[in-house]
């Protein structure tokens, strides 16, 4: 759901996302659909990937607990002041 919720923030489409983390074009929006869905799960090197595309750490991915993946995002575009 987060990937989803990700996605739509960023404007992308599944396929568009898909392409620009190196998914083939011919599956990409199969793919991503699927791990949209919870069918499979993307492998830690490709959930790193789509997370460098939407600029969300990839933990924000892992952390089971919502409030905490809300926290992970705040943390993460704090700035030096």
């Amino acid at each position: 759901m987060r990937l989803r919720s990700a996605r739509k923030v960023k404007g992308l489409s599944q396929e568009r996302l898909g392409i620009l983390a190196g998914i083939d074009e011919s599956s990409a929006s199969a793919r991503m659909n699927q791990y949209e869905t919870g069918k499979y799960a993307p492998d830690f090197l490709m959930a790193k990937k789509i997370a460098e595309v939407l600029d969300v750490p990839t933990a924000y991915f892992y952390t089971e607990d919502d409030l905490m993946a809300e926290m992970v995002l705040k943390f993460h575009f704090l700035t030096q002041e």
